[in-house]
């Protein structure tokens, strides 16, 4: 097949796996800090350390992936203040040298264009393990003269750099395949090869000349493929292998070896998760084939603590450091003791580990593309070293203290003991401490090892301090600072105090007291920023909250003599009855938001009126306006902070002990709560807050027994300290930069333990630091572009969205992220976030996009007013997701929530931060989830699997039935099936609030299924079922055909719906879903929006949210104790909920279900199918590929020379297959009812096709369908087709092979183009957006992603 030379595909920067390192110095009057090198993909990249920025970035290899990278030792001085490095770069069987030169620019290091390829050596018969640059004696320059190559087939190849031949070669006798190889040395003589062989045993071997021995061996002369450039075989070899040492103990294939500095140890890491450290014996003249080579049965240390493979090792000074699988990296010491463990990448794991000992950096890099960059500090003795987790030169402060009354604790406490009970940090330099006897202290922090107590006073006395909250950051008159300090004790008592802080000293200015609870029923106290220190709240543990007004003359504030009061003006009951943890309070909304006990969030109205009344003798009582049930579960929340945006959006973010940050919306009119979103922090075990700064935002809380302060943007750990766990004492305090700003004060063992680290906001260097963008983890199943058409309006930020590309991707380990690729003259990968990820981590499959509103017109609106209706619409762009364990997930677009301020009060700093302003000026956040029910629904589910099994087989035709009936998938509940493939459209009525969103989802268990999504109430239904199919269907698409009336001037009068399917048996069928959507459309149209408000309950993942009581809480069902009767616009919409298609004769019918308890899964039973309905197959054309069919690709035909009057709608079908084929199908369909067309004729039927030279008729709605048979490809590709993609113009599809090919659709002809070598290791998806006039942008997906430019010559443009 020829192709033309000026259609060209044009590959761009590859997103994936790092799988090689190398540091790169310079001069120090150049650069303090080593360039990096990475290898990605095909590429090589430039990385500057000191600004953490990508250089450039150069393709050095076209579909091998770079496995190494190689520099010689020194460099040349050439004229100009040039530097000149040759750099030796190997993937498979292929080794290429080049020259890159770094130009001095002042201080900073400028680099030229690109890399200068020096010679690309021929192809070896072994896959490269292991390349070095020799110099030719010791005597010589220090100048690289010879390229050391190991390949797996335990031999070394030396090519002469200056003379661009093959200069000899060397075989080990050691006869056998490597997985790993570690030359050591500076010139042939004194080289020194280890090989980890296939049989789990390390061979150290080195290199002789020849005339050690005297005689020649046989084995030694065995020729090879390898040619130098002239084409001429290489010369006899003139050098020996001596073997010294075979190193036993691995029981695991041997992935990576790494020498010691004196060539005498050398640390190996293997299959077998452990890392082994082995000492080399002397090296041995003379061959030992006569005589039976010595073992080493010297085992030396074994590092065992990784629980996975480990696949890489270096070594820094005295430290062993170990990347493995389980994506940790664990630095040990050479008597195996681990030191630190640093656990910052996700996915696969850690591929590469790289440290230099002049910066003292380490380097990690792996499957995820992120790369880390570390600081390693070593001693002054230099005996030993630590891996730090910030940076090298902190000012890093601990210390002990006790309380003043007892100095020292030793024993154990009795009755009269004093201990604390609340701790509250001020700020880094300030604590103030409750104790059980009633006692309020303030210390002073300046100098940890010179501590400052001030008691305050005893603040009660007849019963312990119960809660403290901290209101500070003012400032007094005076000069000092101000500290407002709420205590509460056990006799149900509230004291506030003012406190004044100067230089020296602590003093109390203003006390009030009052009695605010029963005595035990005080269980906390409350102040909220935005009310300032006016008024405080309390809670009970029965669900209560009181708001309190102090009333104080501030003129004689200063006087404590006098008698201050706090007046109750409002007290705020729970429906839940559970204990309120956080407040948080939003004066411009008029809004109090609470988090309790067990998970839940509640709104109260809080009215300006309210805050400036006084006390009355009735006190206001307050019940919630709206709650949502189970936002964390039954796990506490911890905080909750509430922001307004523009367009009456008020946006709540609450954390909780499920280790999760909740996002929730609460909308007006009507007033109700919506979840939007969710972040799960995996390494926390429960968030205390957010901290928003300018640097990004951060989640301090627990895990274990640790306390954590984590980079959420980064998925950084920037601070660890053991504590015990959170239910003892503690307390925080986080700067603007919270890796050198922190403090950390908890309780343990009688003594107060202060961490604190402190450093001036003008530092630089932070470490660790992430200098590559992180991206998936795991393999890339699926992927769509956000075409800019389909966005919406986002004011300043327009540009920026239409000006870069944007693709949304669905991994392996279910997460789903957007990903923003810039403009065409930056060409790079610019940001990758994370939208969220499917439950329990399940596998995402498939992912659509749904852009466009399609109308639906019932009868009763007549065709006058269709267009008017329809110009009312408004596109809704979701994403579709699907997976494993059946889990089908929807997203919603949304504006991105950025530039506006956000309180934190659950932040013990309440400090006011902003969002980052790196995120993209839209995102997706998550709309809702259905997946199987746990243990439950098997009698209906058995059911409804008889139904659809006797109906499937009574769509069978006679001769099949027998057959048949044998293989019809059983659907058992219990097996673990997984949605392999979706597609899905928007559907409205016109004039209409409620939109449905169709969906039509493949399964491994051999069955397609019509769902419906309720919009905006997020309910889900199952409409029908696509029979008549034995073999799963792995890929789906669909079409929405105008439906045209000839006889009313040519007017739509709405849409005919068609699925297309193709499965693994090769076939590929059609299916008309119009009946089931239009049927569905007019039931779903009575549905009353006031019904269904407050059903939608969070997504089902986390902890807490699944299993007995959690997941009934979380999923919406009440537990034993319900929630008391409470006057909120939500309970009466929930207990009367949606019964409105009850009444319809159709096949929804009711349960029986308690109105009262009605729940989401009450609401959705409410409407199930008596019977499935079972849609057969419209068309089908059988074989037409010979196995599975990957993908289909669905486009309408241009047709330039189709008249006007043609009211014909056409497209192509264009398939690949697990054959190597591509099959492009053309189908007509007339627009027009065939009996208007032709009123004498009787329509043609055909179900199936038999031959592909047949051009059959079907007929849907009373409308002629044709087909007909374009063109078949049958070697398309090497391998299978994995991705396809048409325009009716072009096609390109995607294989196995890794090459994107480009295909011309032009007069019903299918003509190859253009091809592309792509660095995407096993490729899965493609897709293709027009980026301009007949100019394309194609992104590929599978083992990371690559963006790829098209555009044809202009003569074929002038065609298009």
């Amino acid at each position: 097949m020829s192709e033309d030379c000026r259609w060209r595909l044009r590959s761009g920067e590859y997103l994936g796996e790092i799988s090689a390192l190398c540091f790169l110095h310079l001069p120090s009057h150049i650069t303090s800090l080593p360039l990096l090198l990475s290898g990605t993909g095909s590429q090589i990249q430039v990385h500057n350390l000191d600004t953490g920025k990508i250089i450039l970035t150069f393709q050095v290899f076209e579909g091998i992936r770079v496995h190494g990278i190689s520099l010689q030792n020194s460099h040349q001085q050439s004229e100009c203040k040039k530097l000149d490095f040759l750099v030796a770069v190997f993937g498979e069987m292929r080794v290429k040298i080049f020259n890159l030169k770094i130009e001095s620019n002042g201080q900073k290091p400028v680099l030229d264009l690109g890399l200068d390829c020096v010679i690309s050596l021929p192809m070896f018969s072994h896959w490269v393990l292991d390349v070095s640059f020799l110099k030719e004696d010791a005597s010589s320059s220090a100048d690289a003269y010879y390229l050391a190559i190991g390949c797996s087939d335990n031999s070394v190849h030396f090519w002469n750099i200056p003379e661009n031949n093959m200069h000899s070669y060397v075989k080990c006798s050691e006869r056998c395949l490597l997985y790993s190889m570690k030359m050591f040395g500076d010139q042939i003589e004194s080289l020194r090869i280890a090989s980890g062989t296939i049989f789990n045993v390390i061979v150290v071997w080195e290199v002789v000349s020849q005339e050690h021995f005297t005689t020649l061996e046989t084995s030694a002369v065995n020729s090879f493929r390898l040619t130098n450039h002239e084409g001429l075989p290489p010369p006899a070899p003139m050098y020996k292998d001596a073997p010294i040492n075979r190193l036993l103990g691995h029981e695991g294939s041997i992935f990576r070896i790494a020498w010691f500095s004196s060539g005498k140890k050398l640390i190996s890491v293997s299959d077998d998760r452990s890392a082994r450290l082995w000492e080399v014996q002397a090296e041995k003249k003379g061959s030992l084939s006569g005589g039976k080579q010595e073992v080493n049965q010297r085992t030396g240390t074994v590092l065992f603590g990784h629980s996975a493979r480990i696949w890489d090792c270096c070594i820094f000074d005295t430290l062993l450091i170990t990347a493995g699988e389980d994506c940790t990296c664990r630095v040990w010491n050479q008597d195996g003791v681990e030191l630190n463990e640093i656990k910052e990448h996700i996915g696969r794991g850690i591929w590469r580990c790289l440290c230099d000992s002049k910066s003292l950096l380490l380097v990690t890099a792996g499957f995820d593309s992120s790369i880390r960059v570390h600081q390693l500090f070593k001693f002054v003795n230099g005996s030993e070293g630590v891996l730090l987790s910030r940076i090298s030169s902190g000012r890093e402060e601990a210390s002990a203290l006790t309380l003043p009354s007892h100095p020292r604790q030793d024993g154990l406490l009795d009755s009269k003991s004093e201990y604390v009970r609340c701790l509250h940090m001020a700020n880094q330099d300030s604590l103030y401490v409750a104790t059980n006897n009633g006692y309020l202290y303030h210390v002073s922090l300046v100098k940890l090892d010179d501590v400052i107590w001030a008691e305050l006073g005893h603040v009660s006395k007849e019963a312990p301090i119960i809660c403290m909250d901290l209101l500070s950051a003012s400032y007094h008159p005076s000069g000092g600072r101000e500290d407002w300090v709420a205590l509460g004790d056990g006799k149900g008592n509230m004291k506030i105090i003012q406190v004044v802080i100067n230089p020296h000293s602590a003093e109390v200015q203003l006390t009030v007291s009052w009695k605010a609870e029963r005595e035990r029923h005080l269980l906390g106290c409350f102040w909220c920023k935005s009310l300032q220190e006016r008024f405080v709240l309390t809670a009970n543990p029965s669900g209560g909250l009181k708001l309190w007004k102090l009333c104080y003359d501030s003129s004689s504030a200063s006087r404590i003599d006098i008698i201050h009061d706090a007046f109750l003006i409002g007290e705020f009951v729970s429906c839940f009855g559970m204990r309120i943890m956080c407040v948080d309070v939003s004066l411009d909304e008029e809004m109090l938001v609470c988090g309790d006990i067990r998970g839940n969030l509640l709104l109260f109205s809080l009215t300006e009126d309210l805050l400036q009344g006084s006390s009355t003798p009735t006190e206001i009582k307050a019940f919630p306006v709206c709650y949502f049930k189970g936002a964390h579960g039954v796990s506490t929340v911890n905080s909750v902070s509430v922001a307004s945006f523009p367009s009456h959006q008020i946006l709540i973010r609450s954390t909780g002990a499920d280790g999760c940050i909740c996002y929730l919306q609460n909308n007006r009119d009507p007033v109700y709560l919506e979840f939007v979103g969710m972040k799960q922090v995996k390494d926390l075990s429960a968030v205390q807050s957010v901290y928003d700064s300018s640097s990004g935002n951060y989640a301090v809380g627990f895990t274990s027994a640790n306390f954590l302060i984590w980079n959420i943007a980064a998925h950084m750990k920037v601070l660890q300290i053991a504590c015990g766990g959170w239910r003892r004492p503690n307390s925080y305090y986080v700067g603007e930069i919270p890796e050198v700003m922190n403090c950390f004060a908890f309780v343990k063992d009688y003594a107060i333990h202060i961490h604190r680290n402190w450093l001036p906001q003008n530092y630089l260097q932070l470490y660790p630091r992430n200098i590559h963008l992180q991206f998936h983890g795991r393999e890339i199943h699926s992927l769509c572009f956000i075409s800019g058409q389909s966005l919406f309006n986002i004011g300043d930020h327009q540009g920026v969205v239409f000006a870069s590309s944007w693709i949304v991707t669905g991994c392996e380990d279910g997460t789903v992220r957007l990903t923003r690729y810039e403009p065409p003259m930056h060409k790079k990968w610019f940001s990758s976030e994370l939208l969220g990820e499917h439950v329990g981590g399940s596998a995402v499959r498939s992912i659509c996009a749904v852009s466009n509103t399609h109308t639906f017109i019932p009868d009763s609106i007549t065709v006058s007013n269709i267009d008017h209706a329809e110009s009312k619409l408004r596109d809704t762009f979701l994403l579709i997701s699907v997976g494993a364990k059946r889990v089908v997930t929807a997203w919603k677009q949304t504006a991105a929530l950025c530039d506006k301020k956000i309180d934190s009060p659950g932040n013990e700093n309440n400090i006011t931060g902003l969002c980052a302003d790196a995120k993209p000026p839209f995102s997706f956040q998550w709309l809702s989830t259905d997946m199987p029910s746990i243990g439950c629904g098997s009698r209906n589910k058995q059911k409804t699997s008889d139904s659809l099994k006797e109906a499937y087989s009574a769509s069978l035709s006679s001769e099949k039935k027998n057959r048949e009936q044998d293989i019809t998938p059983e659907m058992n509940s219990d097996d673990d099936f997984r949605h392999l493939a979706v597609t899905a459209f928007l559907v409205k009525e016109a004039g209409l609030r409620v939109s449905v969103c169709f969906i039509v989802i493949a399964s491994s268990d051999a069955t397609v299924t019509l769902r419906a999504l309720v919009l905006p109430f997020r309910l889900w239904y199952d409409i029908a079922a696509l029979g008549s199919s034995t073999s799963p269907v792995l890929t789906v698409q669909h079409v929405v055909v105008p439906k045209i009336l000839h006889s009313k001037g040519n007017t739509q009068v709405g849409n005919f719906y068609l699925a297309i399917t193709g499965s693994t048996d090769g076939n590929i069928g059609i299916w008309d879903l119009t009946a089931s959507v239009e049927t569905f459309m007019v039931h779903v149209s009575s549905l009353q929006p006031e019904s269904c408000i407050g059903v939608q309950k969070r997504p089902l993942t986390g902890r807490g949210s699944q299993g007995g009581r959690q997941r009934r809480s979380s999923g919406g069902r009440y537990a034993k104790s319900k929630p008391v009767q409470c006057n909120t616009g939500q309970q009466h919409q929930q207990e009367n909920s949606c019964n409105s298609m009850e009444n319809h004769e159709s096949c929804w019918s009711a349960d029986h279900a308690d109105d009262n308890q009605l729940t989401l899964d009450s609401l959705r039973s409410k409407y199930v199918l008596r019977e499935p309905i079972l849609i057969t197959a419209l068309h089908g054309i059988e074989n037409a590929h010979q196995s599975g069919v990957n993908c289909i690709s669905v486009s309408g035909v241009k047709d330039a020379s189709r008249p006007s009057s043609d009211f014909t709608f056409s497209f192509y079908i264009v398939s690949g297959g697990d054959d190597q084929a591509i099959n492009c199908l053309r189908c007509d369909i007339s627009l027009s009812p065939f009996t208007e067309m032709y009123p004498n004729t009787t329509p043609a039927y055909e179900s199936r096709q038999t031959a592909p030279d047949h051009n059959p008729l079907s007929q849907i709605s009373n409308r002629q369908l044709s087909f007909t048979y374009v063109a078949k490809i049958t070697s398309a590709h090497s391998s299978a087709v994995k991705g396809i993609w048409t325009d009716g113009i072009f096609v390109f599809s995607i294989g196995l092979d890794q090459r994107v090919r480009c295909w011309s659709l032009g007069d019903d002809k299918l003509t190859g183009c253009a091809h592309l070598i792509v660095s995407v290791p096993e490729p899965e998806a493609l897709d293709v957006k027009t980026s301009a006039r007949n100019s394309y942008q194609l992104v590929v997906a599978g083992r990371g992603i690559q963006m790829i430019d098209f555009s044809p010559p202009e003569d074929a443009q002038e065609k298009c």
